[in-house]
């Protein structure tokens, strides 16, 4: 019986030390989203008036006969898929959902070509022998422009030459407790159409058009960067809420049961002190 309560509190020692790292993880990432939704929620509207700008200028390009590749489906016969994952683990089902979603879509365009941003997803893509053109690992923990940039430049550096599309995977940031995994096109640019309107370009029009589309990508790319990491670490929050929680109970129950283990020993002493009195008081 020693030998169970010593094994009971062991166990117990051992589930209050992984509760204390569970909440101290939980703390942090709820701290991680508040700042991590600011950011997003700062993010999100440049992007709507940039779309909103771009369509009046595209249109009025159009009108005048302007083209330009980045509305165009490149010349290259491949698509390109950027893919945003975690650099770390404990976030539930975040990069088991991305990385569903880059299954079936590498499953739906064969011959893809891949932008691993984080570990998780480039451990993925490296498993399954898909094609990756350039990896990121531990690069956007705190998403930012610069980096937003770079991501940018590896794009436009294969289309439209390389690549006739190019698509993003990552998880959308809906409320601290929905998040979804979306599928979105990047490029070529697709805007809805509006009235062309009189504007007055200067400089010239191409290179107008081409650094407000330059722009509203970059836009576009800091605010998936934004989406994602939002996304993550609430859903951290949440595995380590429900890993606490668990915690909580099985401490409860080993604690109930020790106490049980406890009891019956304590028991058991006193039947045999009662049965060694009653033994000596006989041969008395």
């Amino acid at each position: 019986m020693a030998k169970k309560t010593r094994q009971i509190l062991r166990r117990i020692r051992n589930v209050r030390h992984v509760r204390q790292i569970t909440h101290a993880m939980y703390t942090i990432a709820a701290t991680q989203v508040i700042q991590r939704k600011r950011a997003l929620l700062s993010a999100r509207p440049f992007g709507e008036r940039a779309r909103e700008a771009l369509r009046g200028l595209w249109a009025f390009a159009r009108a005048q006969g302007v083209p330009h590749p980045l509305f165009e489906p490149g010349k290259g016969g491949k698509v390109g898929v950027l893919v945003l994952s975690s650099d770390r683990g404990l976030c539930g089902r975040y990069n088991i959902e991305v990385n569903q979603a880059t299954r079936r879509f590498a499953a739906e365009h064969p011959g893809a070509e891949f932008v691993a941003v984080g570990e998780k997803a480039a451990r993925f893509l490296h498993r399954r022998r898909l094609p990756v053109v350039r990896e990121f690992v531990r690069a956007y923990e705190r998403p930012n422009l610069d980096f937003a940039r770079v991501l940018l430049d590896e794009l436009l550096a294969r289309f439209p030459a390389e690549w006739r599309e190019v698509h993003v995977i990552y998880v959308r940031f809906l409320s601290e407790l929905v998040q979804r995994v979306r599928v979105e096109r990047l490029l070529p640019i697709e805007v809805e159409p509006g009235p062309p309107g009189e504007l007055i370009v200067e400089p010239e029009l191409p290179r107008v058009l081409d650094r407000a589309a330059r722009l509203y990508l970059l836009g576009e790319i800091y605010r998936v960067l934004a989406e994602a990491k939002a996304s993550e670490h609430a859903m951290r929050r949440q595995a380590m809420k429900a890993a606490t929680d668990n915690a909580d109970e099985l401490l409860e129950r080993l604690t109930l049961l020790y106490n049980k283990a406890r009891q019956q020993g304590i028991t058991r002493e006193i039947l045999d002190i009662m049965g060694g009195a009653e033994a000596l008081r006989e041969e008395g």
